[in-house]
């Protein structure tokens, strides 16, 4: 996840850097004004649809996101429900072996009577 969310920000910053470097450009270009306006307007005609591009942009990468975080929460579920069947198989008492009473003292340990 961090992966995606370090290419969205260098895309952001990339954006960012490219349009300040242009408008910055063009006021500082040896152009008369009429000419630097005549940009600027072309610029600014071009924004709406930059600004839609952008939006899409992030809306995929927000899309993406949700997918993964929503895969990998149902794999952690089935892993907890596996988890959980099987310390229930465990710990369910079988034929071969009657339940023991689990106030009733453990036999003593050999290793135990060593010492």
């Amino acid at each position: 996840m961090a992966k995606n969310n370090n290419g969205t920000a260098l895309f952001i910053g990339a954006f960012v850097g490219g349009l300040v470097g242009t408008v910055t450009g063009l006021l500082i270009a040896p152009r008369s004004g009429r000419e630097t306006r005549q940009i600027l307007k072309k610029s600014t005609d071009a924004l709406p649809e930059l600004v839609e591009d952008l939006a899409t942009t992030l809306q995929l990468h927000s899309d993406s996101l949700s997918e993964t975080a929503q895969r990998n929460w149902q794999e952690t579920l089935d892993r907890l429900r596996t988890a959980i069947a099987a310390g229930m198989e465990a710990a369910s008492p079988t034929e071969s072996s009657p339940p023991r009473n689990v106030a009733e003292p453990l036999p003593p340990s050999s290793s135990l009577e060593q010492r």
